[in-house]
């Protein structure tokens, strides 16, 4: 295979071509990212600034955007998720980021959430270990996932890979998402569908109330 026309595997891997997994640049990168991973899990609560620190390491966009992650959070590489600012992720979410992931501002990742960018060919001896030129292995790709401003996915929602969800949406809990939806709606069910637009009538004027110390109320 001419490395030179083609690019490495990790290059091949992130731009969503056909990769070798059992590459060594592969596997060393995904080694780090689980050691870092593991390294955030078990750092005690109390240690905030040291456990901040390790998230940071673990994914670097993160540095300075205000991010925040409730262990345990799990990730296979750390370096292809992208972060913008004030984005939180609940207890227990996993995102595997074969393939870029994209969160933009302000993004609310609810618990048990899964963004899974990594896909395998439907057809079973093409997806099975096979002895190739280069060695035997399996042949993989992945495709990326981006997650809009002021989005929020709901405990236990899925989104896979080459999904695009619009700035302002929400997915509803126990979603699967397997097509890109549109910005400013809510969207249910598996596969998910979009349910309606988000408008006037879910506001809760939240200021208001909060200084009132009354219920939100909004018509939904």
């Amino acid at each position: 295979m001419d490395k030179s026309r083609t690019g490495g595997e990790w290059e091949r891997m992130v731009s969503g071509r056909l990769y070798t997994p059992t590459d060594p640049e592969i596997a060393k990168r995904h080694r780090v990212g689980m050691r870092r991973c593991d390294r955030f899990n078990r750092l005690p609560l109390w240690r905030t600034k040291t456990k901040q620190r390790a998230l940071e390491r673990l994914i670097p966009s993160a540095k300075g955007k205000n991010f925040e992650a409730f262990a345990p959070f799990y990730c296979e590489y750390g370096v292809n998720i992208y972060v913008g600012r004030n984005c939180f992720i609940n207890y227990n979410s996993v995102f595997l980021d074969v393939a870029p992931i994209t969160l933009g501002d302000n993004v609310l990742i609810g618990p048990n959430v899964t963004l899974a960018t990594p896909n395998h060919p439907f057809i079973a001896e093409e997806r099975a270990y096979t002895d190739y030129p280069n060695g035997c292995h399996a042949l993989e790709y992945a495709e990326p996932i981006t997650i809009g401003d002021h989005c929020w996915l709901c405990a236990g929602a899925t989104v896979c890979g080459g999904v695009t969800i619009g700035a302002g949406s929400i997915i509803a809990a126990g979603a699967v998402v397997t097509r890109d939806i549109p910005p400013n709606s809510i969207a249910a069910g598996v596969p998910a569908r979009v349910l309606r637009q988000i408008g006037e009538r879910d506001r809760l004027y939240v200021w208001e109330k909060y200084v009132k110390n009354e219920l939100p109320d909004a018509q939904r």
